[in-house]
């Protein structure tokens, strides 16, 4: 039955290859047929890609957008939320956005997202208000305007916009729901700011995030304020920008080459932990090698012949040789002082005088004194008296 089937097996087999290949021959012609067409389409698509700021509330794409909403169709809570509202939904949030960081973005994030349709407004009070109201900012009202401006979930950017909003600034901006965090915003007049909107249900919360604040990155940079300023002295700031003296100026650039130094050391020591083993095999085998090349060039024998050879200098140089003895005089080869050969020395003579003629008592060859004396003591005698 086996051999019956296998020519029908290796037809339909070969059947399929053939439309397979068929299959695969049309792909190919069609997709070298559509390079143009899809490469166009691309370019087509990279063109309508290309993202702009948002603009503000005075320009004329906000005033036409504006214009086209029918405000007269009001949009409660429940058809915002279920995606039935028949336009757009204008959602509107405020700030000061100093120092532009994540947890601003992530608010505007939410509020682009509460509703499945919306259209962000977020207005931006001016420095003046700023400064009354909350305090020095870091970055100018220009400044803050174009980082909100840049935000990819910004449709509609309103300059100068109020502490509180009220009805006339809703209706101009025509303005469905606001958008902030739930907790109470108050000031002198009101505890919360945000609750006749709250009541009339034209807000929706959003939250903030732990964990970072304008606040926070304020207080970061007074914490670090000498390593910021070694920085920006190090990047090419001079002492006057920066509102620091001339003698903090060169304290703090040499704190900064000591800084650069200890981290010098602590990379080469890093480095040579890393090659710490390496070196210690390479230094054992040069060690190794340099004490056979020694024992091979100075060996027991070598080591012998240096030591005694050193050891004789030495001791000639410690102990000289004794001085030779002075040549014998011819007169005392028979006489007294001739000792060199048998080693003791002659008895020495007693020193006397001639007798004196005008002593009359006094003896002739008698001794005057007992007084010895090297002198003349090999001189010859005559007559007992010395020559």
């Amino acid at each position: 039955m086996c051999v019956m089937h296998f020519p029908v097996c290796a037809h339909l087999h070969e059947s399929s290859i053939n439309q397979n290949l068929t299959t695969m021959s049309r792909k190919r012609t069609r997709s070298r047929s559509e390079d143009n067409v899809t490469s166009n389409n691309y370019v087509h698509n990279l063109t309508n890609s290309i993202c702009r700021p948002a603009p503000f509330s005075d320009e004329a794409e906000a005033i036409r957008i504006r214009e086209l909403c029918d405000y007269s169709q009001k949009i409660t809570y429940e058809m915002a939320y279920s995606g039935k509202a028949p336009r757009p939904v204008r959602v509107y949030a405020d700030g000061i956005y100093d120092l532009f960081h994540q947890g601003h973005a992530r608010q505007l994030l939410q509020a682009k997202n509460v509703f499945p349709n919306v259209y962000l407004i977020v207005g931006v009070c001016n420095d003046d208000l700023t400064h009354s109201q909350k305090g020095r900012t870091v970055m100018n009202e220009t400044e803050r305007y174009e980082a909100v401006k840049h935000c990819r979930y910004v449709d509609e950017i309103v300059r100068d916009a109020p502490w509180e909003v009220d009805e006339a600034y809703v209706l101009k901006h025509k303005i469905d729901f606001i958008a902030h965090d739930d907790l109470p915003y108050g000031t002198d007049d009101s505890n919360d700011i945000y609750a006749p909107w709250k009541a009339r249900g034209m807000f929706v919360a959003t939250e903030r995030t732990e964990g970072v604040s304008t606040s926070d990155i304020v207080a970061r940079i007074v914490r670090d304020y000498d390593i910021y300023v070694r920085r920006n002295l190090a990047r090419g700031y001079s002492a006057k920008d920066l509102n620091i003296s001339y003698l903090s100026e060169k304290k703090i650039r040499l704190q900064n080459k000591m800084h650069e130094l200890k981290d010098k050391g602590r990379r080469v020591i890093d480095t040579i932990g890393e090659r710490k083993d390496d070196m210690i095999a390479k230094w054992e085998e040069k060690s190794r090698e340099f004490i056979e090349n020694f024992l091979l060039l100075f060996g027991r024998e070598r080591l012998t012949n240096i030591w005694n050879e050193s050891k004789g200098k030495i001791m000639n140089a410690l102990s000289p040789p004794s001085s030779p003895l002075p040549p014998a005089s011819p007169s005392s080869s028979n006489g007294d002082c001739d000792f060199a050969e048998e080693g003791i020395p002659p008895r020495k003579n007693a020193r006397y005088e001639s007798p004196s003629p005008s002593s009359s008592s006094a003896r002739t060859n008698k001794y005057y004194n007992e007084d010895y004396s090297d002198e003349e003591d090999c001189l010859p005698m005559q007559n007992g008296i010395k020559q």
